[in-house]
């Protein structure tokens, strides 16, 4: 059973940083590619970036360009979203989600991933 596990949400001001974790328990790790969600109250689920499975190559929606990082460790089986500058607007519950490497990588919808964390929650305040 594969399991995705989201930690390191909580309570920031606004101009902190908070680095998420996400530790998955998939024995092909390195096979997959790991993207990072976010979903406020009363909206859709968000994209805010992806890494390919071996950590080369990032994509990141404009929004999270120059204050979010995603990384990984395929050692570890774990992937980090790391958020600097944080504002009130980043307040949502944060996913981290996988997608086999052999339908491809950087997607942007949530339906290409088979896999997701049960979230962890991001308030930032003002």
């Amino acid at each position: 059973q594969v399991q995705l596990v989201e930690s390191g949400g909580g309570l920031v001001q606004a101009g902190g940083s908070l680095r998420l974790s996400c530790a998955a328990s998939i024995l092909t790790f390195s096979n997959y590619a790991m993207a990072w969600f976010r979903q406020a109250p009363g909206k859709e689920r968000e994209f805010i970036g992806v890494i390919n499975w071996s950590g080369t190559r990032t994509i990141y929606k404009d929004f999270a360009k120059g204050r979010f990082t995603i990384s990984r460790n395929n050692a570890k089986n774990t992937v980090y979203l790391q958020m600097n500058s944080l504002k009130p607007e980043d307040t949502a519950v944060y996913y981290c989600a996988a997608q086999w490497r052999g339908t491809g990588w950087g997607s942007e919808e949530p339906t290409s991933y088979t896999y997701w964390g049960q979230g962890t929650q991001v308030t930032v305040s003002s």
